[in-house]
């Protein structure tokens, strides 16, 4: 069984002979590979000849894809406030100064 699907940036394919999940991060067209990252965190690259030769296809997103990042702080994330997104000037609003 060879490859007939596609590579699609963020789409999560299993590899049925080797038994790996990962997802597509990257195409670059100008060395025709396609970069991926697995589920367990670490990164890969296929040339097109490999990737059609393989035994890949689509599955659904991994539930806890991101297993991998647990270790990540938040302050590494670069946020500041990651829990609250509103602006200062608008704290003190309801809903129906929205829907007017």
């Amino acid at each position: 069984m060879t490859t007939i699907t596609d590579p699609v940036i963020g789409r999560w394919y299993k590899d049925f002979e080797n038994n790996l999940t990962f997802k597509v991060v990257a195409i670059d067209s100008t060395d025709d590979t396609i970069e991926v990252q697995y589920a367990n965190g670490d990164l890969g690259e296929y040339d097109n000849d490999a990737w059609y030769a393989s035994t890949f296809d689509y599955i659904e997103d991994p539930e806890d894809w991101s297993a991998p990042f647990d270790d990540i702080e938040v302050d590494d994330l670069g946020y500041t406030d990651p829990d609250r997104h509103a602006r200062p000037d608008q704290e003190d609003l309801d809903i129906s100064d929205y829907l007017d």
